[in-house]
């Protein structure tokens, strides 16, 4: 019976760890470059159902680019997916689809399973509503800055910004008397947009067993 040298089997499990360690860093980092991406494309085609929903001005470049970019996968959709309200729906349902897919790829690649499809259903369907929401928050974190510090500019993405604020602010203006020339209507929307992703997104995405790593992609 041959005895390894200690060194050799030293060797061997240094080699071995070495290699876990390495396949788990390269695990992490198809993680990471998969959210980013994805997100950043999930982001554009729920931007292009934003767009039509606050009926922007679709000769604003950035809203030619949002087009472009999302209009091989659409074409196809469209027909075979109608129209609601006057409302394209194509792009919705690109989105939860794009959700989807980058969910089962977060999980294969975490847990080597893809989950249960009607799961991931669910749960694509509560992260699009969650990006939806911060969509507005984050449009109107931008254009009280913009009123602080550009309030006169024409530039084509305040122009999109006031453009996205305007329909989600309007029905506080309604309500909220006029403070002297001072608009406190967005801090009601703060509230509102935050109370719903704390009380509404939050819980439902407890409530259907929705993993921690895959709420990152909300």
């Amino acid at each position: 019976m041959t005895v390894q040298p200690n060194w050799l089997n030293n060797w061997a499990n240094n080699l071995g760890f070495f290699w876990s360690r390495l396949m788990i860093g390269l695990n992490t980092a198809a993680i990471y470059v998969l959210q980013t991406l994805g997100s950043l494309y999930l982001l554009i085609v729920l931007m292009r159902f934003v767009l039509q929903l606050v009926r922007a001005n679709f000769y604003n470049p950035l809203c030619q680019f949002i087009v472009r970019a999302t209009q091989p996968l659409l074409k196809p959709l469209r027909r075979i997916i109608p129209s609601l309200f006057g409302l394209d729906m194509s792009s919705l349902v690109l989105a939860i689809i794009v959700q989807m897919i980058l969910m089962a790829l977060t999980l294969l690649l975490m847990f080597g399973t893809t989950g249960d499809p009607l799961s991931l259903l669910i749960w694509s369907i509560i992260g699009v509503t969650a990006l939806f929401l911060k969509i507005f928050f984050f449009a109107l974190i931008i254009s009280v800055i913009l009123s602080w510090v550009a309030p006169a500019s024409h530039n084509p993405g305040a122009e999109l910004i006031n453009q996205i604020c305007e329909p989600a602010l309007a029905p506080f203006r309604k309500i909220v008397p006029n403070l002297g020339g001072l608009d406190i209507s967005p801090i009601l929307a703060f509230l509102v947009l935050k109370l719903l992703d704390m009380l509404v997104i939050n819980n439902l995405a407890a409530m259907s067993g929705m993993p921690d790593v895959l709420r990152l992609l909300m």
